[in-house]
């Protein structure tokens, strides 16, 4: 079996095409009928991934071409779901390393890349999009080549295949001459350059797992490459850990092979095949699943550390369990305790507080994402401002805090501004060149904090059409404080409804976030202040009536529209004494003391 086998994974940065890439090999492949609706972009299923147009979670599929079984792991292409990436290179014998034609390597193309390369994997390059009116494929292959000899790739690395695609239309090419009319020429690449899995038939079974997820009908589901020997529905295995030896005995109940979108059932599976199995109540990710017989583990990959915190807490406004169901920290801590299990690269503790939860990640779009999933599922939280997580040298006790390398695009016009900004966020310019059409590429190395809420502003200093990308670069000392948000905030001293008469008047004071009609609450923050100072105002006030002043109906009332807050820009947004309050309909700002009295008495202490 093993010789008819190849177990690859598809890495990239973000939006260079893998997953439509995969789209085309499903439909050459013969897994869709001809006259079968697919929706575009097949394995991003999640609604998340949908509506946001990137893969959050990796996904395993297969598909058979030339007698040949193929498993293929789509892969996240964002810096923020890094620790997906990681865990899927330990179970695939080679790579494809795509490489968009007119943007070339980028952040997570290093990142990516660094990891394959430090697994001794090979990967095959492919430059995509290469039908793009601005694409630039020579320099491309050369900034390419660049990024292998600057992550100290090894001879045979560096003596990597190029393959040109456009997997939106269906095509792959050895040469930029050739008729473009299949994917046939990549898929010869990967069975001629990917090495077939090691057949260890022989010795027992064992497989790392390194995938959890939950199925409705059959529970926890762990998904891993078997490294060794074959299993049987009933086999009599254990999960054994590198810390404590074995975690749990169990048979396993259900064997799963991929096929195309699917996961279908299985009696039999081998070394080298990539598959997912039922029957485990504790074992999770880096677990070795392996016969009775076997007693020490495999070594698992270690995951770089989390770099971002957030305080998670029950959500005690006056508005609370209005719309959600899910209200109470038990409810709330088994739900962080089920996503740390099965994504490694998040962790969670409990606070002082027993209703407060300390949840450490990657990044703002990451814990953004759990947030809005634990939403949508009707939880009800209270969410603090994103801290970093510093570190300190053991050798001289100096500070240390996570840097990034940023690479911002966009029009010659916005570069001053952007340099200015990122100066002031403690960024030092690496690398400025220009980019073909009137625009320009920058390179930054900054402090994460520094990143904090610069998105939206960054939005608005290029006009919405500036693009940024990130990768986590390591730590370095501590580069002294940064300035925080400059305006203050319109806070609500009363409860009630908003009134569009009160709403009229404040709108000189500044800019609002709420709509009239919209319940507030004392301590909500309905705007943004044009000074630097906090003012307390009262939404809520109505008209005073007198005989010369008749109660009319405020139809003369004209509004601006609200300024419309996303999770994202509310929780870079907020300040130390701040919360954000999610529930599943609304998104507000709040004071972590509703009272005014006990916001001064606060104020006052620190």
């Amino acid at each position: 079996m093993s010789k008819e086998l190849r177990n690859l994974a598809i890495i990239a940065h973000v939006d260079h095409g893998k997953t439509t890439l995969v789209d085309a090999m499903f439909k050459q492949s013969g897994i869709f009928r001809d006259n079968q609706q697919i929706e575009t972009c097949a394995m991003d299923y999640n609604d998340l991934e949908r509506e946001r147009g990137i893969t959050i979670l990796a996904k395993c599929t297969s598909f058979i071409w030339n007698n040949i079984k193929l498993n293929i792991v789509d892969t996240p292409g964002h810096a923020d779901f890094g620790g997906e990436v990681e865990r899927i290179l330990s179970m695939v014998e080679g790579v494809l390393l795509l490489v968009d034609a007119s943007e070339g390597p980028m952040p997570q193309t290093k990142f990516v890349l660094t990891k394959a390369l430090a697994l001794g994997l090979k990967p095959i390059v492919v430059i995509n999009k290469i039908d793009k009116p601005d694409a630039r494929v020579e320099e491309v292959i050369d900034e390419v080549f660049d990024l292998f000899v600057a992550l100290d790739a090894s001879e045979e690395q560096l003596d990597f295949p190029i393959i040109y695609a456009s997997g939106r239309n269906g095509w792959a090419i050895n040469d930029l001459k050739d008729e473009r009319k299949d994917l046939n020429p990549l898929l010869e690449a990967i069975v001629q350059y990917i090495s077939p899995p090691e057949n260890n038939i022989e010795a027992p079974f064992q497989m790392l797992v390194t995938m959890l997820d939950y199925d409705q009908y059959l529970g926890r589901v762990l998904t891993g490459k078997i490294l060794k020997g074959v299993a049987t529905v009933n086999n009599s295995v254990h999960a054994i850990r590198e810390a404590c030896g074995t975690v749990e005995r169990s048979r396993l109940t259900k064997l799963l092979s991929f096929e195309g979108l699917k996961r279908i059932t299985v009696d039999h599976v081998e070394c080298g095949d990539i598959v997912a199995i039922a029957g485990f109540q504790i074992a999770t990710v880096a677990d070795t699943i392996a016969s009775t017989e076997v007693s020490t583990p495999i070594k698992a990959l270690p995951i770089d550390p989390p770099t971002l915190s957030m305080v998670f807490s029950i959500n005690d406004s006056p508005l609370a369990g209005k719309e959600g169901k899910k209200l109470t920290s038990r409810m709330i801590w088994d739900r962080l305790q089920k996503e740390a299990e099965g994504n490694i690269s998040i962790s969670v503790k409990r606070s002082d507080n027993q209703d407060t939860f300390e949840v450490a990640g990657r990044g703002e779009l990451q814990l953004g994402i759990l947030i809005e999933t634990m939403r949508r599922e009707g939880f009800e939280l209270s969410i603090s401002r994103p801290h970093v997580l510093y570190k300190t040298d053991e050798t001289t006790g100096q500070k240390l805090e996570p840097m990034e390398e940023l690479y911002i695009d966009m029009d010659d016009e916005f570069t001053g501004i952007i340099v200015e900004k990122i100066t002031l966020r403690k960024g030092s310019l690496l690398n400025m060149r220009p980019s073909g059409v009137g625009k320009t590429r920058l390179k930054f190395s900054i402090p994460t904090r520094g990143l904090i809420g610069y998105h939206s502003e960054f939005l608005t200093d290029t006009r919405g059409t500036g693009i940024m990308n990130r990768s986590f670069s390591g730590y370095e000392p501590y580069k002294g404080p940064i300035e925080g948000r400059t305006k203050g905030v319109l806070v609500s001293n009363s409860s009630g409804n908003a009134v569009p008469y009160a709403l009229f008047f404040l709108e000189e004071r500044g800019t609002l976030f709420v709509d009239p009609g919209a319940p507030v609450y004392e301590g909500l923050i309905i705007g943004e202040h044009n000074k630097s100072n906090e003012l307390d105002v009262n939404p809520t006030k109505t008209k005073q009536l007198s005989n010369m002043r008749a109660s009319g109906k405020d139809d003369n009332i004209k509004l601006s529209p609200p300024r419309s807050i996303s999770l994202e820009q509310a929780l870079s947004y907020i300040q130390d004494d701040e919360l954000v309050e999610v529930t599943p309909g609304a998104i507000r700002l709040r004071k972590r003391h509703l009272d005014q009295i006990t916001r001064k008495k606060m104020s006052r202490l620190e």
